[in-house]
């Protein structure tokens, strides 16, 4: 089950430009100089996915201080993610990758294992990307509950 996609520290990250949940388009190229925290998760307002968003907008001041945006993508449409951050008063920005191609170029959707059968879906992913738009961290198939903690540690910010 490896996929080649997947992302390693050093490489270029593919551009993209996505819709919002406000309708307006972001591009990564443009946060260039920024450090950016990307990660992809499967649906907006399920239980691990609620968990995660919410401990990214609960870290949020403390990531945009030590320099980092963050950048959540899913496949929802951008009414969906709309509802999604007005319900859990979400602050981080939610993308929109309908046709998931944003995701399959990060390699962030594939094969995964759901319950034990092999199947096609998103796989949660947090790709780190540095000012000068190369990988600073991939991970993959993380888990919803306490990532974010865990990838405050892995990037030494306490």
């Amino acid at each position: 089950m490896s996929d080649p996609h997947r992302l390693s520290p050093g490489d270029t990250t593919p551009d993209f430009t996505l819709p919002s949940d406000t309708g307006e388009e972001v591009t990564l190229s443009a946060l260039r100089g920024k450090k950016v925290i990307v990660y992809f998760y499967p649906a907006a307002m399920t239980p691990g996915c609620t968990t995660q968003a919410c401990d990214f907008t609960d870290s949020l001041d403390s990531l945009h201080a030590a320099g980092y945006e963050v950048l959540g993508i899913s496949p929802d449409s951008p009414s969906r993610l709309a509802k999604f951050r007005e319900r859990d008063h979400l602050t981080i920005t939610l993308l929109s990758d309908v046709d998931r191609a944003v995701m399959t170029s990060y390699g962030a959707f594939g094969e995964k294992k759901l319950y034990g059968k092999v199947v096609q879906g998103v796989i949660r992913s947090t790709i780190v990307v540095a000012e000068d738009g190369t990988v600073e961290l991939a991970q993959y198939n993380v888990k919803a509950t306490g990532h974010v903690a865990k990838l405050r540690r892995d990037l030494a910010l306490g």
